[in-house]
Order: C-alpha cells, then sequence, then structure tokens
C-alpha cells in the first residue's frame, strides 16, 4: 500500500501536542505529576489518594487491575480515569501507527508491504503482520484520519468491497429462521427488524436506543454473549439482559436450535465444520473446568459463522485474481481486512473493476439470502470506505 508519510508526519506533531496537553490536565485533575504509564502510580492516584471505590475490582500479583473496564466504570465517580483512558487510546494510535508505519515503508518501492497468513487464526481468516495493517482503527475521527494516509498514486484509485453484515446473513442460511431470512430478502434493516421483535413495536416506532440495544443483541448471539456481558454493554441490569436474550430466541426460534445442534455435533465429534467442510476441533468441549467449556461454547457456535465468512471471501478473491488476469485490467487487490477487501486500480478501469469486485463477492456462494457488498472507492483508503 502507498502511505502518505508528510500527512502522518503532521499527525504526529499533533498528537504530541495533544498527549502534552492532556498530560497536564491528568496531573491537574491528580492534584501532582505522577507517570501515567506506571500501573503502580495510577493505582496511589486513584485508590489511595482520591480514594476511588475499589468495590468488584480485581487483584493481581501486582495490585488492583487498572484495565479499560476498571478505569470506564471509574469515570462516572471522577473525571480522572475517563482523561486517563483519553490518553491511552492516543498514545497507542500515535505509537503503533503514526510513527510506525512510515518506518516500515520498503525503500525500494516506497510502499507498505504487509505479510498475510493463512494458518495463524483458527478461525480460517486471514492475519496481518510486519505492520499488521487489519487493524488500523475503523469506527471514530481519529481512525478515519490515519486511512487517510493510505493512498493511491496519481492516475490511480483504491477500491474499498465489503460484505454488509455477512455473519448475521450466515446465521440466517443455516439456521433456516424463515423470520430472519425475510427481513433479509426484503432488504429491511436487521437490527430495526430485531427491535421491533425483542421490544413488541411496530419498525417504524423504533427508537435509537432500541436499535441499538438490538445491535448488540445480534452480534453478541453470534459470539455467544450472555446476559452479565449484556447488561454490562446496554447498561441494564442482568435480569433485564436476560429477557433481552430470551425474547430473541423467542423470536428466532430456529437460531437457538441451530446453536444447540452445532453444539451437539461439535461434542459428539470433536469438531465444527464450516460452510465450505473445513474443520476446526474444539476438545476443550469435553473440559471437566466449566470457565474453559464454556468458552469452548462459544468457539463452537461462532466458527461455522466467522469460518464459513472467512472461506467465502478467500472464494471471492480468487475468483477476482482470476477475472481481472481474464479480463486484462489494470487492477490488483492489495489487501484483505476479514470481510472487507481493498483493490486499487487504474482511474481508467475503475469502473468496471467496481462492477467485477461486487459481482464475484455476492456470488461467492448461493445462500438462502442475498450477500449483499457494499463499495466505495477515493484516492484514500478513508475516502473508499
Amino acid at each position: 500500500m502507498a502511505l502518505d508519510r508528510e500527512r502522518l508526519s503532521a499527525l504526529s506533531t499533533e498528537y504530541g501536542a495533544r498527549l502534552e496537553a492532556l498530560m497536564d490536565e491528568i496531573h491537574t485533575s491528580a492534584g501532582r505529576a505522577f507517570n501515567i504509564n506506571s500501573p503502580n502510580q495510577l493505582r496511589e492516584v486513584l485508590f489511595d489518594e482520591l480514594g476511588l471505590s475499589t468495590r468488584g475490582i480485581k487483584k493481581g500479583k501486582t495490585g488492583l487491575s487498572t484495565d479499560v473496564d476498571v478505569l470506564t466504570r471509574l469515570a462516572e465517580d471522577h473525571p480522572l480515569p475517563a482523561k486517563i483512558l483519553e490518553y491511552r487510546a492516543l498514545s497507542k494510535l500515535k505509537s503503533t501507527y503514526i510513527d510506525a508505519l512510515p518506518l516500515a515503508v520498503n525503500p525500494a518501492t516506497g510502499r507498505l508491504h504487509t505479510t498475510l497468513h493463512q494458518t495463524v487464526a483458527a478461525t480460517g481468516r486471514l492475519s496481518s503482520s510486519d505492520p499488521n495493517l487489519q487493524n488500523i482503527p475503523i469506527r471514530g475521527e481519529e481512525g478515519r484520519r490515519i486511512r487517510a494516509a493510505f493512498v493511491a498514486p496519481a492516475g490511480r484509485v483504491l477500491i474499498a468491497a465489503d460484505y454488509s453484515q455477512i455473519e448475521l446473513r450466515l446465521l440466517a442460511h443455516l439456521s433456516g429462521d424463515p423470520v430472519l431470512q425475510q427481513a433479509f430478502r426484503d432488504g429491511q434493516d436487521i437490527h430495526t427488524r430485531t427491535a421491533a421483535e425483542i421490544f413488541g413495536v411496530l419498525p417504524g416506532t423504533v427508537t435509537a436506543d432500541m436499535r441499538r440495544a438490538a445491535k448488540v443483541i445480534n452480534f453478541g448471539i453470534l459470539y455467544g454473549m450472555g446476559p452479565q456481558r449484556l447488561a454490562r454493554d446496554l447498561g441494564i441490569s442482568q435480569a433485564e439482559a436476560k429477557r433481552y436474550i430470551e425474547s430473541y430466541f423467542d423470536r428466532y426460534p430456529r437460531v437457538r436450535e441451530f446453536m444447540d445442534s452445532v453444539l451437539d455435533a461439535a461434542r459428539a465429534s470433536g469438531f465444527v465444520t464450516t460452510i465450505l467442510g473445513r474443520r476446526r476441533p474444539v476438545p476443550e468441549l469435553t473440559s471437566g473446568q466449566r470457565g474453559v467449556v464454556q468458552a469452548a461454547e462459544r468457539i463452537a457456535t461462532n466458527t461455522p459463522l466467522q469460518g464459513s465468512a472467512a472461506d467465502i471471501i478467500k472464494l471471492a478473491m480468487l475468483r477476482i485474481d482470476r477475472r481481472l488476469r481474464e479480463q486484462g485490467l489494470d487492477a490488483f487487490m492489495i489487501l484483505q481486512v476479514h470481510d472487507e477487501l481493498l483493490v486499487e486500480a487504474g482511474t481508467a478501469d475503475a469502473a468496471a473493476v467496481r462492477t467485477l469486485v461486487a459481482e464475484e463477492m455476492s456470488g461467492a456462494v448461493e445462500l438462502s439470502v442475498p450477500l449483499e457488498v457494499e463499495v466505495g472507492s477515493g484516492a484514500t483508503w478513508a475516502e473508499a470506505h
């Protein structure tokens, strides 16, 4: 990928100034200067000097936890933890991406060359390293500004093609749930539809908060989210979270049947399979430890979805590569980020390439619901996404 190093250099200067200002605010809020990156000193400030509650906070070998979950909770009682979280986030963006990426540019080509691995992620997804280009932030203004530094050279454009909610579509296909399938066939907003089903209201009366809750539930179901985690994510009681989950399965009964059948088959065989028959062993299902078994159950129910999505985009990549060669188009794939493909194309061929990519991704396999693909293009990754 081509990189705008001047843009990142300007961002580095800006972030440095922001971090300095934030450090001053943190020290003022704490009442003294201390090393923000030292967990021991942070613990002293939060719990000994400011006297914030330690109730429910895990204690490890080195002392009370100061991780993201703890600081997020403490931020409800004092402004300092929120500033610490902001400082950590900005510091990580600066060190991991803004300052590090220019150093990884190959001097011979002037481009970043990541390494993609096929056999690292157990789900079957490709993974990226040296540098990892799959974890460039996708949400929020900060992530957008970093993606704007990934550019197309003069006379070329970047094309980003993204599967729309592929795992939920696979859930509808594999479970055979008629309500879920019909929602996708009708082109409905699946989160609004789920909200209407769970809260017992008409789709037109679904509020933003209802839709947000339904979105968390829809994706949470894929990853085996329980009432405790859902309650924390939505800021509701566990009893209410449990009702939401039960209501979801009442409305989509075939989803629960599908997940139960996957677990039954996995316990009997010791593995789960993707849509193309690729196997993932899950021997921990028979462990005597409850926590280990629960983690294995989440893996077993999610792998047929996430693993199948990985299968599908790999098929699409093979088909796209073949057609680009056959048609002699001036384009090549430069990155895959799970459900998204990034292609660089000459301006003259860009329209044809956009059409080709969308056709091959949506037609990679035939499901009982449409495989929808969102395609964008632009001079930068931020514009294309």
